[in-house]
């Protein structure tokens, strides 16, 4: 299967107006917004628990990250609510699920291979700082290493963004709404930019907070040939 596999283009997904498509485990459902792979996938989501659902227990062998968006996500590890970040590297395991309910981004075999970092942070928890080249830009780090960086970031209304991105960048919003290339991206929208892209954006009127990743798409083609070598067995 493939959902906007073409990643040397510019992708917008409005999220938030898509159909919910169930997955393989009741209560459980997902809004695709990029995918390479069958059940076992290079995937970037946003899922939904309904309240008491659950994920058997398994093992991500690509690794998995996400974005908590509502409610509480609950595994073996903890309870994570609104606002937490995490990374869970290849080869780690969890019984995942969420008694109250809740709504993450996710994404899905996008790992180098021998990552062995955990991260488990609360965005709600930790200080922004404001951004050194541009005005009203404040930026909460969450990770980075010498292939991607990742961040929230807080722009006042009205805000100019340019943010060079050379292998690439997504964008998730997380609130507010903001403007890029002729569209209008609001809460949940997701923006893809491909290699060799700078995101140049204007907050809207109400300011925006974004989930920002860069400088990873250069790693694509190596992640989709482990899940062919995956799905081929």
């Amino acid at each position: 299967m493939k959902i906007n596999a073409e990643f040397d283009q510019r992708v917008v997904v409005h999220s938030a107006d898509m159909e919910w498509v169930d997955s393989p485990m009741p209560g459980v459902a997902r809004r695709p917004l990029d995918r390479i792979g069958g059940e076992v996938a290079r995937a970037t989501s946003i899922v939904r628990y309904a309240p008491g659902s659950n994920f058997s227990s398994h093992v991500h062998t690509g690794g998995e990250e996400f974005v908590v968006l509502e409610g509480v996500f609950q595994d073996e590890h903890g309870d994570f609510p609104e606002g937490s970040y995490i990374r869970n590297p290849p080869q780690s395991s969890h019984t995942p699920g969420s008694e109250p309910g809740c709504v993450i981004f996710v994404k899905l075999w996008q790992f180098e291979p021998d990552d062995p970092t955990h991260v488990r942070l609360n965005s709600n928890f930790m200080r922004a700082v404001p951004h050194r080249d541009i005005p009203g830009v404040a930026v909460t780090p969450l990770y980075v290493d010498q292939g991607e960086e990742v961040s929230v970031q807080e722009w006042e209304p009205g805000a100019q963004i340019s943010i060079d991105a050379p292998s690439g960048a997504e964008v998730l919003v997380l609130s507010g709404d903001f403007q890029e290339g002729g569209d209008t991206l609001k809460q949940h929208s997701w923006l893809r930019l491909p290699l060799g892209s700078v995101l140049k954006a204007k907050a809207g009127s109400s300011g925006a907070r974004v989930w920002l990743k860069r400088n990873h798409l250069n790693r694509v083609a190596a992640e989709a040939a482990r899940i062919d070598a995956v799905n081929s067995k």
